[in-house]
């Protein structure tokens, strides 16, 4: 079984790799703020956190499945968004480096809540089928004896510019992390239970997925 990944993120692929899993990428090309202005908009109310990330998780995964590549798409079709909230806030990817800092002053040594959408289609000969979607939660405490040195250092390697929360739990900034309560994979931006739990809910075995060398294969 083929899974194709409507995403551009580094870490979703690497952690899908590592579960055994080459996915075939695929530039999904969402304008993310025109379809959440346009979805407030029709429902008069802004989205709470798990519609926000499910409702950009479902638009990637149906943006990619429209795509017409040279072979017709034939498998399963994963579109993925995430958003780190404290104090009811939702934020995405900080993009500067004084948006990052300012994040980090405010959640360092307190906890935050990560989300994960997840949007999976089933897609044969081009054309999609049944889809399904969940979200992941995991709550994320960060270090409270972080300092100015080493958040400069942190937000200078330019690592939490362009990632939810603007920190990352695979790379450099998992010491200034202290516990997680939920899936890790999910702060990643990908649940992998919760992954497993869509392909079957499709009618598919999570092994029928493992497609690099060294994974077990039915």
């Amino acid at each position: 079984m083929r899974l194709y990944l409507a995403s551009t993120s580094p870490a979703r692929l690497a952690l899908l790799r590592a579960a055994g899993i080459e996915p075939v990428l695929i530039n999904p090309d969402v304008d993310e703020a025109r379809v959440v202005a346009e979805t407030e908009a029709a429902a008069g109310a802004a989205l709470a956190p798990r519609d926000l990330v499910l409702l950009l998780a479902r638009a990637k995964a149906e943006a990619a499945a429209s795509v017409l590549p040279a072979e017709p798409l034939n498998g399963l079709l994963l579109g993925g968004d995430s958003v780190f909230v404290l104090d009811e806030v939702i934020y995405g990817k900080p993009h500067t480096a004084e948006a990052a800092r300012e994040r980090w002053e405010r959640q360092r040594g307190r906890t935050g809540t990560l989300y994960s959408g997840h949007w999976l289609i089933e897609v044969a000969d081009g054309r999609p089928g049944p889809a399904i979607g969940a979200v992941a939660v995991a709550e994320v405490t960060f270090a409270d004896d972080l300092d100015d040195a080493e958040l400069d250092a942190y937000i200078a390697t330019g690592e939490p510019l362009f990632v939810a929360g603007a920190f990352t739990i695979d790379s450099l900034g998992a010491p200034f992390i202290t516990s997680i309560v939920g899936d890790p994979s999910t702060v990643v931006g990908l649940s992998l239970p919760t992954l497993r739990r869509l392909v079957r809910g499709l009618g598919h075995e999570w092994p029928t997925l493992w497609n690099r060398p060294g994974a077990l294969s039915l």
